[in-house]
């Protein structure tokens, strides 16, 4: 069995863990009970059903009304424990979530390894079955209610056997850990292949296929049985090798409508991830373009999709890279439902040694996607078995303001920050001060040490971790800078590869013109001589010395800053470990990517610093 060590996160109060409760609203009492003991004011609960996840907080002459639909009760507690112990306002009138469905995707494998995971072992997966501490997964439905998180997707979108097990022979198992989530208001969903039927005995997997959607239907019928709650299917298909419609001549509105179609009579949600691209093209052929895939292949089919499919989309049109702008796709299908995907394990942001905090990042992009364009919201997990959930102590805060975000996606970041900061850090108002600051330049101190000017994927193609300014350019991908003795960037103008024209008019005047377009941007959208002046005077190459040295700066002074905290010495060990890490490798990045620059434009530092050719 997975015997790791207990632990709770850091942001829900360690002595106020309540006894088993069968129903969400009975978790909300324990929880009220546990945390008000002794005191003089305390909650009273009231279950409406009709306010089903929201709820409201009252003041009363003895302290609280709570009163909340069968999972509201327990966020509206929550919402109360949260406001006085971050001794924040208590939120006022009547409470919903902006979206119903407010997703983990984990990419857990049934060995017990993660995929992308950066903070230890799969919490549920071992040895190819289900080994799990029960009361640590009760400690993780506690977490994930805290902040209104309502489904776990449990398994890899990039399935293999797991998926068939999981809804086939394990499906006993799959119904017992959805028992022991389901008090928390956490419903499961399961990443499946778009070929099983072939798995197990048909010779097709073809959508349109009769056969094939009766071995579906059957099937679903089957998990419902066992979980009457079961939030539905995650589908990854057509893309870097994984089997999809396309196989088939068929389209993926076709493919996810026959999914869909299934899971309707149980009310189930289809969630298809539109992560599809051309990932063997010729790196020598410049008309092509990896951003452009996504709105080439699914804006064609707005409109196509039955009520229940739920398109998922990454936030930009690569693949959370540190500064990429927001896909064109979430303007281009307002008759499609769709969701937008993030990912908190940082696999391109310093996979959680470098800090990098994205409340900061989220609500720019929020708002220029614009919040009531979306019908959900997902994001990858970065949990693990680490005694800490996340690896690094600092990470903890980006599941729980996803979980904030994903209620009210327009948090101010800072509050979200310094809420977390308050509930996990008893940390004197200088100290604590320092440290929402901190956190929130954390994103922009790793994109100036990293990659340049909305420049991707110069970092290790083998580890994803670490400077390599040329290790993606001649591969297959589709991730290329250009760069050469001239200039870098790539032209996606109208006159370039034409990506910018599949953004709507206001967005394409901002980002078609450099004297428009948002500088951290600039490589992204145009290709720029290194004597380019900025808005600031400065040539483009000087500024990318500028930053890098800048970066490297930036991150001393936060080693140094970290050092005057008063953390606990457990987490203490960890960030000061981790921020030593982070310090060699932002100047690692600076000298690997100054070089690889000051070589092609044989521009030195205007300062004088040293640069090493």
């Amino acid at each position: 069995m997975n015997t790791a060590p207990l632990c709770h996160p850091a942001w829900l109060s360690a002595e106020a863990l309540p006894a088993p409760a069968s129903t969400p609203a009975a978790n909300a009492q324990a929880e009220a009970d546990a945390f008000f003991r002794g005191a003089q004011r305390r909650p009273s609960l009231t279950l409406d059903a009709s306010l089903g996840e929201g709820y409201r907080i009252d003041p009363t002459p003895d302290g609280w009304s709570v009163t909340g639909g069968e999972a509201g009760l327990l966020y509206g507690v929550h919402a109360l424990i949260r406001a006085l112990r971050s001794k924040s306002d208590i939120p006022g009138g009547l409470q919903k979530p902006r979206y119903p469905l407010r997703m983990l995707n984990c990419w857990d494998n049934m060995d017990g390894t993660i995929e992308r995971g950066y903070a230890g072992r799969s919490l549920w997966f071992e040895g190819g079955e289900f080994s799990y501490d029960p009361e640590r997964i009760r400690r993780l439905g506690r977490m994930l209610a805290s902040v209104g998180i309502n489904v776990l997707c449990v398994n890899n979108v990039n399935v293999h056997a797991a998926a068939r097990e999981l809804i086939g022979s394990r499906l006993p198992e799959l119904a017992a850990f959805a028992d022991l989530l389901r008090p928390f208001a956490v419903r499961l969903m399961v990443s499946i292949d778009f070929s099983m039927p072939m798995q197990e005995g048909l010779p097709t997997a073809d959508p349109l296929n009769p056969a094939v959607a009766a071995w579906w239907a059957e099937r679903v019928k089957t998990v419902y049985e066992a979980i009457p709650d079961f939030a539905g299917f995650l589908v990854k298909a057509d893309s870097e090798h994984r089997p999809g419609p396309n196989t088939y001549g068929r389209t993926h509105a076709e493919g996810a409508n026959m999914l869909a179609r299934a899971l309707a009579p149980c009310s189930g949600v289809l969630v298809w991830r539109a992560f599809v691209y051309n990932c063997m093209q010729d790196w020598r052929d410049a008309s092509i373009d990896r951003p452009c895939a996504a709105y080439n292949v699914y804006q064609p089919l707005d409109g196509q999709f039955d009520p229940n499919v739920i398109l998922q989309v990454k936030y930009g049109p690569y693949d959370f890279q540190p500064e990429e702008p927001v896909s064109p796709l979430f303007f281009a299908m307002p008759r499609t439902r769709v969701a937008l995907e993030v990912q908190l394990a940082q696999e391109y942001t310093g996979q959680q040694i470098d800090i990098f905090a994205m409340p900061p990042v989220w609500r720019p992009m929020i708002d220029d996607i614009g919040a009531e364009r979306l019908a959900a919201v997902a994001a990858v997990s970065n949990l693990g078995r680490d005694a800490n959930w996340t690896g690094h102590p600092f990470a903890q805060l980006n599941l729980y303001a996803f979980g904030r975000f994903a209620w009210s996606p327009d948090a101010e970041p800072e509050r979200v920050i310094r809420e977390w900061a308050r509930l996990t850090y008893a940390l004197p108002a200088r100290q604590e001060d320092a440290l929402v600051r901190l956190l929130m330049e954390s994103h922009a101190v790793y994109r100036r040490y990293t990659s340049p000017l909305g420049l991707c994927w110069m970092v290790s193609p083998n580890h994803h971790y670490g400077p390599s300014p040329y290790g993606y350019e001649f591969m297959a991908w589709g991730t290329y800078n250009r760069a050469n003795r001239y200039a870098v960037g790539i032209d996606r103008t109208a006159g370039g590869t034409g990506y910018v024209t599949q953004y709507p008019e206001a967005l394409r005047r901002r980002y078609e013109r450099p004297e428009t377009c948002p500088e951290e941007l600039l490589l992204f959208f145009h290709r720029l001589p290194y004597g380019w002046r900025m808005r600031d005077g400065r040539t483009l190459i000087q500024r990318i010395y500028d930053d890098h040295f800048l970066g490297a700066e930036e991150t001393e002074a936060m080693r140094r800053t970290l050092e005057e905290l008063d953390f606990p010495a457990e987490d203490r060990q960890v960030i000061l470990e981790r921020m030593d890490r982070q310090v060699e490798d932002a100047r690692e990045w600076r000298d690997v990517v100054n070089t690889f620059f000051f070589r092609f434009s044989g521009e030195p530092d205007a300062d004088g610093r040293k640069i090493y050719p």
